[in-house]
């Protein structure tokens, strides 16, 4: 009687291993259409405005094209014309030096507001306020009020004299060895509150444990910072090194605004030699080229960070 009992249930499909396959049969299918259609229609979009795109500014970059004729395939003709290009020597040039200056002092300067600020006490929000406040600005409207800053008798000049370095007073955006620097400068005070709210909130994520328990052993401030905090933000670091080298190697509208990559090609970046060679000299192969230099320079900063990172926790 038992066996004949158990036998009927074991081929209708009713024991437990038979449950546990039609419920997980039936969960892998219980996917909502809300959520494959919020997946998925992001995806089409990215795919067809980024994508697709991309990949033919990766074609592009392997012609002559003028925006009105037929593309003509020219290989790497484009790539070995950059070798004997003055500007684009300049502008490379001059890239490596914003991203440097930039990078680093953006990541300095927001490392070191975080850390002053990370604590909560009266009035703390009123600076984290002052700090954010220029990232809400568009960087046209900041490059506008810095060249009212740098105008002749403006703000900038002002400042130097009544501290006494009248002598140090210039055209800052007209003289080809102050522009670049000039225009970093409104960069930087735009980027630093942005990195510094980055590490606030990696700060807040750290245990306040480990803290107390190197204050035990006898750590400085600074062993702290350094033996502590650092290793806890490695996560944000990473966001942080990103966020950088993209910002610095597609900065393009401050630089354009104040000075358009001038004079004489003294603040020239690779993203505004770009956008004049495509739509003032109407050279969009050699444009896309120029494209495809800046998306490999990003890449190879993000991708070699990321892989050392990964071999130190291995």
């Amino acid at each position: 009687m038992t066996a004949a009992a158990v036998e009927p249930r074991s081929r209708t499909g009713n024991g437990p291993a038979a449950g546990r396959r039609h419920t997980k049969r039936y969960g892998m299918r219980r996917v909502s259409p809300l959520i494959l259609a919020f997946v998925l229609v992001p995806f089409v979009i990215e795919a067809i405005w980024v994508f697709w795109p991309a990949l033919q500014g990766f074609w592009l970059a392997l012609t002559s094209w003028d925006g009105l004729s037929a593309p003509r395939f020219v290989g790497f003709g484009n790539f070995s014309d950059m070798v004997s290009d003055p500007i684009f020597r300049t502008a490379l040039k001059n890239t490596a030096i914003w991203l440097v200056l930039f990078g680093g002092l953006s990541v300095v300067g927001g490392f070191g507001m975080a850390l002053l600020l990370q604590k909560e006490r009266r009035g703390v929000g009123i600076y984290r306020a002052a700090l954010f406040t220029p990232v809400v600005f568009s960087l046209v409207v900041t490059a506008l009020i810095w060249r009212v800053f740098y105008q002749p008798d403006g703000l900038v000049d002002t400042v130097f004299r009544s501290v006494g370095l009248g002598n140090f007073v210039r055209p800052w955006l007209a003289d080809p060895d102050t522009a670049l620097y000039a225009v970093i400068v409104p960069a930087l005070w735009r980027q630093i509150g942005y990195v510094m709210v980055l590490y606030l909130a990696g700060l807040k994520a750290v245990d306040p444990a480990l803290y107390e328990a190197a204050k035990v052993d006898g750590a400085s401030a600074w062993q702290r910072t350094r033996y502590v905090t650092l290793p806890q933000l490695k996560g944000v670091n990473s966001v942080v090194l990103s966020v950088i080298v993209i910002d610095s190697l597609r900065s393009f509208d401050i630089v354009w605004s104040m000075t358009k990559g001038g004079p004489y090609h003294s603040s020239e970046l690779l993203s505004t030699y770009m956008y004049s060679t495509a739509f003032q000299s109407t050279q969009l192969g050699y444009a896309s080229a120029l494209a495809v230099i800046i998306f490999l320079l990003a890449l190879a900063v993000i991708l070699g960070y990321l892989i050392r990172a990964f071999r130190e926790e291995a």
